[in-house]
Parts: structure tokens; C-alpha cells; sequence
């Protein structure tokens, strides 16, 4: 029947019978819980932490540190004759950066976390469909795929592509010390004024998920790599900044004291601190 002959000035000329209403309705529906409203299109999940990244009072100082716990520093960036990034290596996919202090960025501590994925340019559009506005996805220094986000409070998040060729993909199993205390970064703190506001965000925008260990604010990272991150509050000196899996809790205290660390023993895991004041976790769990 073409158009024109339909009985259009009539306003009960498209209303459909009770039974071809389900029909329209069974048809239209998969494209929108597909596609939108219900749920969203594309996916965000995420591959893993590739990095946390912190500012240093002194770089070989601190570099020297996580070297006697078993780490590698595996490349690094300079300026005129001076560091101004080192690479930790914690495995292949997983690293600590350090960068220096400076005139504008004085104050040592925490600088941003960055998560891996395996296809940033669908991520990006898939986060711009959420109503989120990430950066354009650029080529990095080390010849990496990256874009960068602010999250809550005006963190900056970080988000990556391990490319063929790129300094971390030509460094594949290189660099991975021997002695290494640890093979696996769990988990990174984010400190936050608003924990509940941080915790919705990451819930529905990221679709992070809720953790396994009973922690309200303990968020386990989209998609399935186990990794997670604390949202741990300014005003109540939460610990820790960072959590390294180990196989044998009860022997780690042992071999970090016989490597010259302070330990501190707690109920549900030993940790030490860095020399700009991050607190290192060790746990044998998995989130």
C-alpha cells in the first residue's frame, strides 16, 4: 500500500491491534537495548592498570628503591643531561613512572593512573557515547596510542595502546628482574574529597564493578583483568597507594627485611613506604 492512500487524517489510522503491537514492539526493541537506553553499544572494558605515575623529589633515588625490590628501571627520557621520565618495570604490560619535580608541579605524590586497552579508538567513541569527553587519541612518546580524560575532583586519567614497535612493546621480555618481590600491580589508591560521587562515576560512566572483598569503595576494573582501584578519602589517611600481588604473604616481611626495608606488619597485608611517602602493599589476593 503506498503512502498516499493510507487514511491519515484519521487519528486512529495507526493505532496497531493488541497483537501487532507486540510485534512492533519485539522488533523495536532489540536495536534499543542494543544500542541504547537500556544499555550502551559499545564496550569499555579494559585490558588492565598499565601504569600509575608519580612525581619524585629524586628520581634515582627513588628509581634505586624499587630496584632492590627486584624491579627494573627499563628506559628512560632526558633534557638537557637530566631524567625527566623513568620506567619501572613490573612486567610486560605494567609499569611505575616517575617524573621530577618542577617549578610549576613542586609537590611529590601521586600523578595519575593509566588503564590498558586493546583498541583505543572504539574506547574513545565508546566514552563519547556515554557523554564523556576524553581527548582526541594521540601517538605518545614512547610510540604508544594514548588519551587522556579528567575524572572526578579533576584527576586525570590515562589510558593506553601498546603498539608494535613502541619502546614498551620492543621491551618485552626484557627488563624483568629476577628478584622481582612481585610479578603484578593489583591495585592503585585514588584519594578523593567525595568518595561517593568518585564511586558513581566509575560505576556508571566507566562501568567499573563492585569489588570482591567487601569493601564498598574497592572497584574492580571493566572487563575482566581482576586489577581494581581504591577510592580512598583525603581526611581519613587511607592506606595503601598501591597493592603488588605475592604468592607467600607470610615470607614476603622476611624478604623485604633481609633487602633493608622497613616493614610494617598489618592485619591484612605487610607494606613499606617510598622515599616521597607512597605506601606499598603486599597481598596474595586477587582484587
Amino acid at each position: 500500500m503506498e503512502l498516499a492512500s493510507l487514511p491519515i487524517n484519521r487519528l486512529t489510522a495507526f493505532a496497531p491491534t493488541k497483537r501487532a503491537a507486540h510485534r512492533v514492539w519485539k522488533y523495536l526493541a532489540l536495536p534499543l537495548l542494543c544500542c541504547g537506553g537500556f544499555s550502551w553499544g559499545q564496550s569499555v572494558d579494559l585490558s588492565g592498570i598499565a601504569h600509575a605515575a608519580f612525581r619524585v623529589s629524586d628520581i634515582a633515588k627513588t628509581s634505586d628503591f624499587y630496584q632492590r625490590l627486584g624491579f627494573v628501571q627499563a628506559f628512560a627520557f632526558s633534557k638537557e643531561g637530566k631524567t625527566t621520565q623513568a620506567f619501572i618495570k613490573i612486567n610486560d604490560r605494567q609499569f611505575i613512572e616517575l617524573y621530577p619535580l618542577t617549578s610549576r608541579d613542586p609537590t611529590a605524590g601521586f600523578m595519575h593512573i593509566c588503564f590498558e586497552a586493546s583498541d583505543l579508538v572504539s574506547l574513545n567513541a565508546a566514552y563519547r557515547e556515554r557523554g564523556l569527553t576524553p581527548i582526541k587519541v594521540l601517538k605518545a612518546h614512547a610510540g604508544n596510542l594514548l588519551f587522556t580524560m579528567v575524572g572526578p575532583e579533576s584527576q586525570n586519567i590515562e589510558y593506553t595502546e601498546y603498539l608494535p614497535g613502541s619502546l614498551h612493546s620492543e621491551d618485552r621480555s626484557k627488563h624483568l628482574g629476577k628478584h622481582r618481590i612481585s610479578k603484578r600491580l593489583l591495585s592503585v589508591a585514588l584519594k578523593m574529597h567525595d568518595t561517593a560521587m568518585a564511586r558513581a562515576f566509575y560505576l556508571d560512566k566507566l562501568a567499573f564493578l563492585p569489588g570482591t572483598n567487601g569493601d564498598r569503595n574497592s572497584l574492580l576494573l571493566a572487563g575482566t583483568s581482576g586489577e581494581s582501584i581504591d577510592l580512598k578519602s583525603f581526611d581519613d589517611h587511607a592506606l595503601p597507594d598501591m597493592v603488588f600481588q605475592v604468592g607467600h604473604i607470610r615470607r614476603v616481611a622476611t624478604d623485604l627485611k633481609s633487602r633493608g626495608f622497613d616493614v610494617q606488619i598489618t592485619a591484612t597485608g605487610d607494606y613499606i613506604v617510598d622515599p616521597d611517602g607512597t605506601i606499598i602493599e603486599f597481598s596474595s589476593g586477587h582484587s
